[in-house]
């Protein structure tokens, strides 16, 4: 278990994944606003472009339009609104690159337009770590349990959760919700979610408190 403080051990931790001489994948799972992409910034500009890139699994949200056509607009986030097969097979090109190709494109989540954008993220054949974040990298139903045997490590962030409800409640404020639509929201979406995510806690090789 790490704590706060221990940013600069997470650091050494992931740089002694970039050494290991393949291409490696570290996951950052977690409940929504456990932090999973701020800790994946800072580890990313630590270690510099040409060690690492991060692929956030949050690329993978199916587009608006077809989750109004599924009737799971009103549970966005949720497992079932992920194209989690699409990630797999994008987790297993990261993790075997072939010889002589280019770089692997992934693609990556716009929150001004709430929606996912293909081709966002090019990474490099050169580069040893892949770190990928998101809410269900440990979840065990459907074709989400073929992600965490494409993982060398996992870590699970469990910051204090009143913390984490504030965190995500301003996020959504910040991005065009009422505070009282985007607590509600919380409270029935989100926190919804982080109760599936939890068990996850037990099956990762760290977690960062």
């Amino acid at each position: 278990m790490a704590g706060p403080g221990d940013l600069a051990a997470l650091e050494l931790r992931a740089r002694a994944l970039a050494a290991s001489g393949r291409r490696r994948i570290l996951g950052i799972a977690g409940a929504p606003g456990a932090g999973k992409s701020t800790l994946s910034g800072r580890l990313a500009a630590a270690l510099g472009p040409g060690l690492v890139a991060v692929v956030p699994m949050d690329g993978f949200h199916l587009a608006q339009r077809e989750l109004v056509r599924l009737g799971r607009a009103d549970r966005k986030g949720a497992p079932d609104t992920f194209d989690a097969a699409g990630y797999v097979a994008l987790l297993r090109r990261l993790r075997a690159p072939e010889t002589g190709a280019g770089a692997v494109y992934a693609p990556a989540f716009d929150r001004e337009l709430e929606e996912p954008v293909a081709g966002s993220i090019a990474v490099a054949p050169g580069v040893p770590l892949v770190i990928t974040e998101g809410n269900y990298l440990l979840h065990e139903d459907g074709a989400w349990a073929g992600v965490r045997p494409l993982l060398d490590e996992v870590w699970f962030l469990a910051p204090d959760d009143s913390l984490r409800v504030r965190r995500l409640i301003d996020r959504h404020v910040r991005h065009g919700k009422e505070p009282a639509q985007a607590a509600s929201w919380v409270s029935r979406s989100d926190e919804a979610n982080a109760a599936l995510i939890a068990p996850g806690r037990a099956r990762a090789d760290l977690v960062v408190e």
